[in-house]
Order: C-alpha cells, then sequence, then structure tokens
C-alpha cells in the first residue's frame, strides 16, 4: 500500500472524529445520554440486579429535589449568573412554612402549602436578584453571602428542632402514588405522584427559556450583556427574574422534601450545591452563560443521581461519590472546551 493511500485514510479517519466532534457541538445532548448509557452497562453487568424497575423508581424519587434545583439553577446560569443558595432558600422556607402550618394552621390542604413554598422562595429569589443588580457583584459572591444568611436565619430565629409530625396533608400527599409494583421478591415498589411536579416544572421552564421573549433575553443577557443592551433587553430586569424563578423553584423543592420524608429538618439540603451545579454543566450548560437545554439539564440530574443510588451495587463506598461526581465535572469541562474549539 502506497504512502499515499496511508494518507488518504488518515485523513478520512480526522475528517470522520471532526465531524463526530462537530456533531457533538451541536447537540451537547448526546453527552449525558453517553455517559448515562455507560454507567448503566457497567453496572448492569457487573449486578444485573441493577435491571429492576425498584431501582427506575428510586432514581426517579430522588430526582425530583435534584430536578427541580437544577432548573433554576440552569435559568441563572444561562443568564450568565450563578446561584448558589437555593439549597438554603430550601431549608428556610420548607421548615418555616412546616412549623408555621403544624402551629397555627394544622388542617391547611397541600396546594396552599406549596403556594406558600413557591412564594416564599420566590420572595428569597428577589432578594438575591436585587443585591446583584444593586451591588453589580458578581452573582456567586452575592449567593455565597446569602446561602449564609438564610441559614443563619433559619438556625437562629426559627429554630433547630425536628418536626416529626408533619401537617397531615403534606404527609398523605408524600404518600400518593402513581404507580405500584411488586417485584419478584413480594416487595412493593412505588412512584410517588410528586414526579409530577418535576414534569410540570420542566414543561413550564422549556416553554419559557424557548418560547418566550423573557427566554430569548435570558440567552441573550447570558451570551452578551453589553449587545443584549443595545438591542432593548434591561438586564436588572432580566436577572431579578431568573432569580425569582429560581428561588420559587427551591422553595417548591423544599415543601416537596418535607412530604417525601415526613419530617422537617433545619440541617437537611446541606451540600448538595456540587452535585446539583454538576447535573446542569453536565447536561451541556455553560458557566459562562447563553447555553443550556431543559432536556440535557434533566438528563444531568438523572446521571448524577443514577451515579449516587448505584455505586453500591458494584461494591463502590459512597466516600467515592464526590471524588467520581469531580471526575465527571472535569471530564465535561474538556469534553465542552474540545467541542467549542472544533
Amino acid at each position: 500500500m502506497t504512502d499515499t493511500t496511508f494518507g488518504t485514510a488518515s485523513r478520512d479517519r480526522e475528517n470522520r472524529f471532526a465531524q463526530a466532534i462537530e456533531w457533538l457541538a451541536r447537540n451537547p445532548i448526546a453527552f449525558p445520554v453517553l455517559l448515562i448509557c455507560l454507567v448503566c452497562l457497567v453496572v448492569g453487568a457487573i449486578n444485573p440486579s441493577f435491571w429492576q424497575v425498584a431501582n427506575l423508581f428510586d432514581i426517579l424519587r430522588a430526582s425530583v429535589v435534584r430536578g427541580l434545583f437544577a432548573l433554576g439553577v440552569l435559568t441563572v446560569l444561562a443568564a450568565g449568573g450563578l446561584e448558589v443558595s437555593f439549597a438554603s432558600i430550601a431549608a428556610l422556607v420548607m421548615y418555616s412554612v412546616t412549623k408555621f402550618v403544624v402551629n397555627y394552621a394544622p388542617d391547611l390542604g397541600i396546594l396552599p402549602i406549596l403556594v406558600m413554598g413557591a412564594a416564599g422562595g420566590t420572595l428569597c429569589g428577589m432578594i438575591n436578584g436585587m443585591l446583584v443588580n444593586w451591588l453589580k457583584a458578581p452573582a456567586l459572591i452575592v449567593t455565597i453571602g446569602t446561602q449564609y444568611a438564610f441559614r443563619g436565619i433559619v438556625l437562629t430565629f426559627i429554630g433547630t428542632s425536628l418536626f416529626m409530625n408533619i401537617p397531615v396533608s403534606m404527609d398523605a400527599f408524600g404518600q400518593v402514588n402513581l404507580m405500584t409494583i411488586t417485584n419478584s421478591s413480594e416487595f412493593e415498589v412505588k412512584l410517588p405522584a410528586y414526579v409530577l411536579i418535576l414534569v410540570v416544572a420542566a414543561c413550564v421552564t422549556w416553554v419559557i427559556l424557548n418560547r418566550t421573549l423573557i427566554g430569548r433575553a435570558i440567552y441573550a443577557v447570558g451570551g452578551k450583556p453589553e449587545i443584549a443592551e443595545r438591542l432593548g433587553f434591561r438586564v436588572p430586569r432580566v436577572q431579578l427574574f431568573v432569580f425569582s424563578f429560581a428561588g420559587m423553584l427551591a422553595g417548591i423543592a423544599g415543601i416537596l422534601h418535607v412530604s417525601a420524608n415526613r419530617l422537617a429538618n433545619p440541617f437537611d439540603l446541606a451540600g448538595s450545591e456540587l452535585a446539583v451545579i454538576a447535573a446542569v454543566v453536565l447536561g451541556g450548560a455553560r458557566i459562562t452563560g447563553g447555553a443550556g437545554t431543559v432536556g440535557g439539564t434533566m438528563l444531568g440530574v438523572l446521571l448524577i443521581t443514577l451515579v449516587n443510588n448505584v455505586l453500591v451495587l458494584v461494591g463502590i463506598p459512597s466516600t467515592w461519590q464526590t471524588a467520581i461526581l469531580g471526575g465527571f465535572i472535569l471530564f465535561a469541562g474538556l469534553f465542552f472546551t474540545l467541542t467549542e474549539k472544533k
């Protein structure tokens, strides 16, 4: 075979590789899909018990609160900011609302409680948005400050004791199931109804980002804020909206967390920020803003939840979860950097 033939074959391989990278750059959602398939195949090969409906239900159940957080982070990231106070907002809202209902309105229905959670979260998010606009400081710095402030308010002024006896409506809502299946071990596996709230939130977020003027403004401000201002988009209003929206989702997530776990603990959800931000980044959102999709974010959430839930099945200690999560983030950063360059 001549050198010309070898050269032609080499160029063909390089062209195919370049085309593959270009396709992945245009379809970043393929990245979490590939990782999910890889994790499932590896875990399923090592432990065939992974292929059970019970595991799927567990993953979906565990994805709800993290998914609501991730949708809020996505909107802020797309607008060029970074939100890390969502877990503290959820803790503040869920504990204060639960304590209020237990003490003053124990017969209140779940719908008013969810509305109270959404309103409380929106108020906290508005504080973040106003501080970002007023201080003209990076959103990361502002939300780190409010993260500690919100949690300090809970622990100092509201309380630190556990509420084991949550309101009846919250307890009942957490036990409503969409589907119940009996597996081979005669064990009932249930898919809770509150999973639908994540589905609704994802659809609403998709509509906002893809079918409304505010969605165009979010991506414009996240991409090039100076150009967005020249085009007539009001950056302060966009920032106020995305932080308020993220706060609303965090407040709802806090109420669902209490309903699902049947207790209110002010120390819950602390430390979940890394996993949520990792899910959004793995889904294709850029830290620099102007990019990200709801579908990619949901797949990122599924991937992170999958890793957290199935490592034990293959004999990997839970202490390795953070290290593996960090590796995924580094891998995602290198991958998206490579696709952007190509």
